[in-house]
């Protein structure tokens, strides 16, 4: 990375580092996902989930050293079993990351839709708008529905998708609420069509 990198592309360029020097899939979600389709916001947080299969945990964790990130839990094995996330901090930025371990199911979905995205001189995973908006309402957080919203206004999204994911959703949490809120969200923004 050139000296002009900005933090998150040396944050991210070293994790790509890391994870390919293990062979592991990766993605970027959460905030950071949601200001590359169109969201207006300021965030210092990196979420990414990971494919880590059978690896152990230790492995990942001491690959992720040698690429500059440290644990901010003094646990980690612990934190893990209990919330499937490794947060860490990448040394140099300063940044905080958050490493959520891809179980079975609908990440795989997550995963396939992926689309590469620049990020700096890196080319970067990045889960698809129609993903962020289903991930951001299930999250259902005032500034998850607001994230939705921006980027129902900023970029087309494919409704039909995002339902399709939301209805698995519901069936595997016992929820009817979640594509209520979406279609809420199409109508406020003015992006609910007939067709759709």
């Amino acid at each position: 990375m050139s000296s002009s990198a900005s933090p998150l592309a040396e944050l991210l360029a070293d994790l790509d580092r890391a994870l390919a020097a293990l062979g592991l899939r990766w993605y970027l979600f959460g905030a950071q996902a949601a200001i590359l389709h169109g969201v207006a916001r300021l965030t210092a947080d990196v979420d990414v989930t990971v494919e880590a299969g059978a690896l152990a945990n230790a492995v990942l964790v001491d690959r992720l050293a040698l690429n500059g990130f440290e644990l901010r839990v003094p646990d980690a094995e612990g934190f893990v079993e209990r919330t499937r996330v490794l947060p860490l901090v990448h040394t140099r930025s300063r940044l905080p990351l958050d490493v959520v371990l891809a179980g079975p199911g609908l990440e795989e979905l997550f995963f396939s839709r992926a689309e590469e995205q620049s990020i700096g001189d890196l080319r970067v995973p990045v889960a698809s708008a129609e993903d962020i908006v289903t991930m951001k309402i299930l999250a259902g957080r005032a500034k998850d529905l607001d994230d939705v919203a921006a980027i129902l206004r900023a970029r087309p999204v494919d409704p039909a998708r995002v339902r399709s994911t939301l209805r698995l959703l519901e069936q595997a949490l016992d929820r009817r609420d979640l594509i209520v809120e979406f279609e809420r969200l199409l109508e406020q923004t003015g992006r609910l069509r007939p067709r759709d």
